[in-house]
């Protein structure tokens, strides 16, 4: 980082999700991440993870309270982490096809591709992730 600038924090998919829903499912390290990331403007997240939750919502896997719509909720948590939404280029989509990161999920390739080309810290509980090289990760 230059001059002293503080790293982009990237959240997996599951991490907005426990933010939201269920914050006693993340760690005390991830918290920790979240808050210093958050309190600096550096939280971010891969636009993948927006698709990713409008699946579950649409397959009833998220079951969100009545006054909620999937974009409502995802609205919420973006502006509530002050997220900035990363978006696909064709960089990260090279980099999650190259066979370096190791996943069968094409999602959390895309994730951790998008963390990686932004050279930063990923909070995620995924173990494969936590093995891929040059992917910096904390749960």
């Amino acid at each position: 980082m230059k001059n002293g600038q503080v790293m982009l924090t990237i959240c997996d998919t599951h991490v907005l999700l426990f933010w939201a829903d269920r914050p006693d499912r993340l760690t005390l390290s991830a918290q920790e991440s979240l808050t210093t990331a958050r309190n600096s403007g550096r939280l971010a997240c891969a636009a993948i993870s927006l698709w990713e939750i409008a699946v579950l919502f649409r397959k009833n896997r998220l079951i969100l309270p009545p006054q909620h719509t999937s974009v409502s909720y995802m609205e919420d948590i973006i502006l509530s982490l002050g997220l900035h939404i990363l978006p696909l280029t064709p960089a990260i989509a090279g980099l999650a096809e190259s066979g370096v990161i190791v996943h069968g999920d094409p999602g959390d390739r895309l994730i951790a591709a998008t963390a990686i080309a932004h050279q930063a810290l990923l909070i995620t509980a995924d173990e494969k992730l936590h093995t891929v090289p040059g992917l910096r990760c904390v749960w």
